[in-house]
């Protein structure tokens, strides 16, 4: 496909900084991702639609690698997971973290090797368990004193598996309190403070299946500044310390988790990850020299912060309404695809693509199809005054956290995903249809 690029606008007058790096301008008010123009997209595969910038995951991938070269950097799928997702991260030379079975077996089954992943979770089940010593998973982060026996046990005395131990150092940090996990009020890990985390490592030392290979940590999502990082590695590492002296081991390895901060808007702060991974370092060495500790290897988990931004959702405008002084645009996706306005309170800039407008602005909020007052994708947005139904909305910064944790609330059915690459779209996931939920109903 060939597209006509206009010229970059002035700076401030039209604000791309938060699209994918492969945004192009088109006439008549379009734009294109990875070569491809979003109207086609939409025209093509329907809406509602996420569309994916392979290039531009495939290039976050490599801003980790080259920042934290001597870091392990494990990609998070909890953030959005697909077949083509597992082979992007594996050519890049990305390990995987994944939190269930589900990820689990899609990842190894795609190709993924079981080796460089890392099972997590707050509540294991047994199939979580089994299928990770069945396929062989490089690690298994323990996050609570019952899964040290139950992880033991369905090793068996002769089996041997590598295992981590997920700790609460204490740290608050996060763009809202329901992503906030490094304090010891929320249900993951073994907290410092009461002597869980030294308990259980102490249980760990004594299950010779079991080899405890490091501590993992995870203070937060959505987090930009540095200096709450450097909090948690002090903790963590004085811990370490703590542990070789009482038990005489050497941990090698600590993971620092992820939760690294993204601008879902203009002006937004995002985390520097060249700071960040600078200012890691320098802790971790002062730190472990003070401590005459041997340097562990560092393990990161991006996730949000590689798929985010590669991601661009696509709505058509059913209907505008005009309540007082509020205008409302209804689109034809909403919560079902997208939870988190309502979960979080997180706001998007969406934005009109397929035409150009001379409407001056009018202050919107875009709300979506389902029966919920709080199905909101985005509240006190600038968009054309003009805009009607029929019109094409596209919200940057779709990637992570959206299509994974969507639902099938009033079966609208999920959303496909489609890729876009030097100038080619082609179908990843399917839409849900009204066969795939009359599939799973099969009473009568």
């Amino acid at each position: 496909m060939t597209v006509t690029v206009l010229p970059e606008l002035p700076t401030g007058a039209d604000d791309l900084s938060i699209w994918p790096a492969s945004v192009t301008r088109l006439p008549h008010g379009g734009l294109a991702v990875g070569g491809v123009s979003l109207t086609e997209v939409a025209e093509r595969f329907g809406t509602p639609a996420y569309v994916l910038d392979e290039g531009e995951v495939r290039e976050r991938c490599r801003t980790y690698l080259h920042a934290f070269p001597e870091t392990e950097v494990l990609y998070a799928a909890k953030a959005f997971l697909s077949r083509a997702m597992v082979r992007w991260i594996r050519e890049e030379g990305l390990g995987l973290d994944v939190c269930s079975a589900g990820e689990l077996e899609l990842a190894v089954t795609a190709g993924f090797p079981p080796e460089r992943i890392v099972l997590h979770g707050n509540a294991k089940s047994p199939r979580d368990i089994a299928s990770a010593l069945r396929l062989g998973v490089g690690r298994i982060v323990i996050d609570s004193p019952s899964e040290i026996a139950r992880i033991a046990a369905a090793v068996g005395p002769h089996g041997h598996q590598r295992v981590m131990v997920r700790v609460v150092p204490g740290v608050s940090a996060g763009g809202h309190d329901k992503i906030r996990t490094g304090t010891d009020d929320q249900k993951f890990g073994l907290s410092v403070s009461d002597g869980s985390a030294q308990h259980a490592v102490a249980r760990i030392l004594g299950q010779p299946q079991l080899e405890l290979t490091g501590l993992h940590c995870h203070i937060g999502s959505q987090i930009t500044d540095v200096e709450s990082y450097l909090v948690a590695l002090r903790r963590m590492v004085g811990l370490m310390a703590r542990l070789r002296d009482t038990h005489g081991i050497t941990l090698t390895e600590l993971d620092m988790g992820g939760g690294h901060g993204i601008a879902y808007r203009p002006g937004e702060p995002a985390l520097d990850l060249t700071l960040l991974a600078r200012r890691l370092r320098t802790e971790l060495s002062d730190t472990c020299t003070a401590t005459g500790l041997t340097p562990p290897r560092l393990v990161i988990e991006p996730g949000r912060a590689i798929a985010g931004p590669a991601g661009v959702a696509l709505y058509r405008v059913l209907a505008v309404k005009r309540t007082g002084e509020k205008v409302f645009v209804a689109v034809d996706g909403g919560m079902s695809d997208n939870p988190r306005p309502a979960l979080y309170g997180v706001r998007y800039a969406p934005r009109l693509v397929g035409r150009h407008s001379t409407a001056g602005p009018r202050t919107s909020i875009v709300v979506g199809r389902h029966c919920e007052a709080g199905d909101i994708l985005a509240s006190d947005v600038e968009l054309p005054g003009d805009i009607h139904p029929g019109d094409l909305l596209a919200v940057p910064v779709a990637g992570a956290y959206q299509l994974s944790m969507a639902s099938g609330y009033n079966m609208v059915g999920r959303p496909p995903v489609v890729a876009v690459h030097e100038g080619s779209a082609r179908l990843l996931v399917r839409r849900e249809t009204l066969e795939d939920f009359r599939s799973r109903d099969i009473g009568d």
